[in-house]
């Protein structure tokens, strides 16, 4: 198989699943491994954040009203010169502000703990058997967090949400870097839920945190590639505008179905499904070694 088909159904597998919260490094990591790729390699480990970007361009594609009207509403409140307690509390409640305040509670973290899985951890967190149980495990979390919240929702609207409750979710985050297979989506809905928010709101301000924290990320690995193994040649800047493209298009889609879907059902069959995926995935990691 050439780099290039491999290229976009990685892409298709990132779209399908970066915001779905069932772990799109764990599925990642197993099309690579089906595909017979060496996972080892930087270009391909840097690949798989990269795609990140085109998911989230869909994101901003699919809430660019949402995202203006969040622009001009910031704006308004910046214009106001009074320092008075209200004017600081609209601050404070704002979405774009409760959003950036979630990325640095995640970022420093998450920054820390990628240099210590490199240095200490190497590739062990992310082997099929370690995958395998964290997609059980944050399964079972899922659903019984799904249970108990759904009937104590608090905060029905991302606009209602308060600086405690981004602080939580920017914290919740960090399990998503620690552990692969946690999933960024699956971490960000559950600790949203945790605090009061009801199911579309956690997952609508996951959907705009991954902008900041996704960005992020892929430009942190795309230098870190550029420095330790140079400019990506021609054909992996192919490689990687396929999976890129192949990832919005994709995502876009399941960005429209998902907001619909969780509104009217919950994330029962996504927690099912990590939990059989998990245990699918640890027999065949049993089978191959």
């Amino acid at each position: 198989m050439t780099n290039l088909m491999a290229a976009i159904i990685q892409g298709v597998v990132e779209g399908l699943t970066e915001f779905l919260p069932i772990s799109s490094t764990a599925h990642i990591v197993i099309a690579q491994e089906i595909l017979k790729l060496d996972r080892t390699d930087s270009f391909w480990k840097m690949f798989a954040v990269f795609i990140q970007l085109g998911a989230i361009l869909a994101v901003i594609a699919f809430f660019w009203k949402r995202l203006t009207g969040f622009v001009a509403s910031f704006r308004n409140i910046a214009s106001k010169k009074n320092g008075d307690e209200s004017s600081r509390s609209a601050w404070l409640k704002h979405p774009l502000v409760l959003v950036l305040i979630s990325f640095f509670v995640t970022a420093i973290p998450c920054f820390l703990i990628d240099k210590f899985m490199e240095k200490f951890m190497g590739d062990n967190l992310e082997s099929l058997k370690m995958i395998g149980i964290v997609l059980i495990v944050g399964g079972i979390a899922m659903y019984v967090i799904d249970r108990f919240c759904s009937t104590r929702v608090s905060t029905e609207k991302m606009d209602d949400m308060n600086l405690k409750q981004a602080i939580v979710i920017g914290l919740a985050q960090i399990l998503a870097a620690a552990f692969p297979g946690t999933s960024r989506s699956m971490s960000t809905i559950a600790g949203g839920q945790l605090m009061g928010l009801s199911r579309s709101a956690a997952l609508e301000f996951s959907f705009f945190l991954s902008i900041p924290v996704m960005v992020a990320a892929a430009s942190y690995r795309l230098l870190k590639h550029v420095l330790n193994d140079g400019v990506p040649t021609n054909e992996q800047w192919i490689s990687l505008a396929a999976g890129f493209i192949t990832s919005f298009v994709v995502a876009y889609v399941v960005i429209a179905w998902f907001m619909t879907w969780v509104r009217k059902h919950g994330f029962t069959p996504f927690a099912i499904y990590r939990v059989l995926a998990g245990a699918a995935l640890l027999w065949w990691q049993s089978q191959i070694t």
